[in-house]
């Protein structure tokens, strides 16, 4: 059975993260320092120590997850682990997977995430936008939920059978919260979250975005890159480009996108990155599934132990 890389998106960042890795992979830190250069300020210093406010913002959670994933990448196959044979990213983390399948260099990808937070962060004034993780309820209903809503709210992240994320305007996000519980939600979560990623609130990034990408040296990829828009994997550059544009306004399919690579054939996933919410995903998407974490020293020893025998 095949191996995919799982790259974990905003959320998952936290104050000195994979510092045990760092401690014993000098490559972490040489990643941590080459992501400093592209931004032109010390984030491996805000990875390291924080402050946690600076670290939760977008333009800067960005980049310090792209280097994160990419550096546990690193440690990955320095020690002896097995090369990815398809990757994804889930949001954010598409641009690691990226990096990971050699369609973009690392520095291009660190500045290029920087730039698509700025944006990001710009097109909705703080306090305008929401999200909330809404539980219990199908995709088709939490869709039918927000139907009819004044404002703008949709789902946002299909995560799993069950989950769903919806974004929008705070006051549109608040109102489809009290049809999805009165629809019968077992919970309905408001996210931490300084933008509402994937909605149409992000529409005034997309040509600004557009151009970025336009200009930016996307590859075609040495493995194949399963993206969100479409939960199909992309295997030239032109498709890459639009997918990344259309995700800033459409919903991560992740459900999809894992069930595809099962189907594919990968039996067997890491989550590269700090924590383990895209292992969990994984498990409620598919119980036959493998997965690893390796955003600690012991989990990455574990992990390459464990994947030499399946």
């Amino acid at each position: 059975m095949g191996l995919g890389f799982l790259f974990p998106g905003q959320g998952a960042q936290r104050v000195g993260m994979i510092g045990d890795i760092e401690a014993a992979e000098p490559a972490v830190a040489r990643r941590f320092e080459e992501a400093s250069e592209a931004v032109g300020f010390d984030l491996a210093e805000t990875i390291r120590h924080g402050p946690p406010e600076r670290l939760n913002s977008t333009e800067i959670t960005q980049p310090a997850l792209v280097a994160v994933g990419v550096a546990l990448l690193d440690a990955w196959c320095r020690r002896g682990g097995a090369e990815p044979e398809v990757v994804a990213g889930h949001s954010l983390g598409e641009y690691s997977a990226l990096v990971a399948a050699g369609a973009l260099e690392f520095a291009a990808a660190i500045a290029l995430v920087h730039e698509r937070g700025k944006l990001m962060q710009d097109a909705v004034p703080a306090g305008q936008g929401a999200m909330a993780a809404i539980l219990g309820l199908g995709d088709d209903e939490v869709a039918e939920c927000c139907e009819g809503i004044d404002g703008t709210v949709s789902p946002a992240n299909y995560n799993s059978p069950g989950q769903v994320v919806i974004a929008g305007s705070t006051a549109a996000v608040a109102a489809a919260i009290d049809v999805c519980k009165a629809r019968g939600a077992r919970r309905a979560v408001p996210l931490d979250v300084s933008v509402p990623s994937h909605c149409a609130l992000m529409a005034p990034a997309s040509e600004p975005l557009a151009e970025l990408l336009r200009s930016a040296d996307i590859r075609d990829p040495r493995i194949p890159v399963v993206q969100n828009h479409t939960a199909t994997a992309a295997t030239d550059s032109a498709t890459i480009r639009e997918n990344l544009v259309h995700q800033l306004t459409s919903p991560v399919r992740w459900s999809e996108s894992v069930g595809a690579m099962a189907v594919a054939g990968v039996g067997t996933f890491v989550e590269s990155g700090p924590g383990n919410v895209l292992a969990g995903l994984a498990r409620r998407i598919d119980r036959s599934l493998r997965v690893h974490g390796i955003g600690t020293l012991d989990g990455l020893l574990a992990a390459i132990e464990a994947t030499r025998d399946e």
